[in-house]
């Protein structure tokens, strides 16, 4: 009775466990996407910056460059965070997100005034990956360490559990993608590159006849 007592004792401590690493898992995949989002919607603004006819202004060339260092920099933490399952620099992360969020939220406010107002979508997009990628993050530094982790899990209730999980951790992955791909897409359509690209299915130079 004693042992029996015992097991189910582990078996209620692994549960809760293995659904909150799998949990952290689906939040770390949701960071990676809004914030490879993120860095698409950047360089997609710094190219469209760069691009933009008229005079080279001092200001849009600053922000180009901006929006260049910001989008590689934002592309390496995100891809090192993946790689790694921990995003690295998490205060100098705390503190650049929010910095970048703002700067959007002005480029949009200004952008309406001046013409540029045309990447105020893009803008748009990268201020909600923006968040969404800082409450993700911020998410994952204050789950709870004594839950995932723990020792002494029974093999068989470790690969059931995980194959729960496996299955949670896919729909949430999927749906993430989803959401951030919504958001990512007219981001990138509003920029000079998305309006010069070629719609899927044709052909540059027009179709062949057979």
């Amino acid at each position: 009775m004693a042992g029996r007592a015992t097991v189910a004792t582990q078996r209620t401590q692994e549960t809760p466990a293995s659904q909150a690493t799998f949990r952290s898992d689906a939040v770390r995949l949701f960071a990676g996407f809004a914030g490879l989002g993120a860095a698409a919607v950047n360089l997609a603004v710094a190219s469209s910056l760069f691009a933009a006819a008229g005079p080279v202004l001092p200001a849009r060339a600053a922000g180009g460059a901006a929006a260049l260092l910001w989008g590689t920099a934002l592309l390496g933490w995100t891809i090192a965070g993946l790689s790694r399952n921990r995003f690295p620099l998490p205060r100098t992360s705390a503190l650049l997100l929010p910095a970048a969020a703002a700067v959007h939220m002005a480029a949009i406010v200004l952008g309406a005034r001046s013409g540029m107002a045309g990447l105020g979508i893009s803008h748009l997009a990268a201020l909600l990956l923006t968040l969404m990628t800082l409450a993700a993050t911020f998410s994952l530094g204050h789950r709870s360490p004594s839950l995932p982790g723990r020792s002494g899990q029974n093999g068989s209730d470790q690969n059931a559990s995980g194959r729960m999980g496996a299955g949670t951790l896919l729909a949430a992955a999927f749906t993430g993608a989803l959401l951030v791909a919504a958001i990512t897409t007219p981001g990138l359509a509003a920029s000079t590159a998305g309006q010069f690209a070629v719609p899927h299915g044709e052909h540059i130079g027009g179709h062949h006849s057979p």
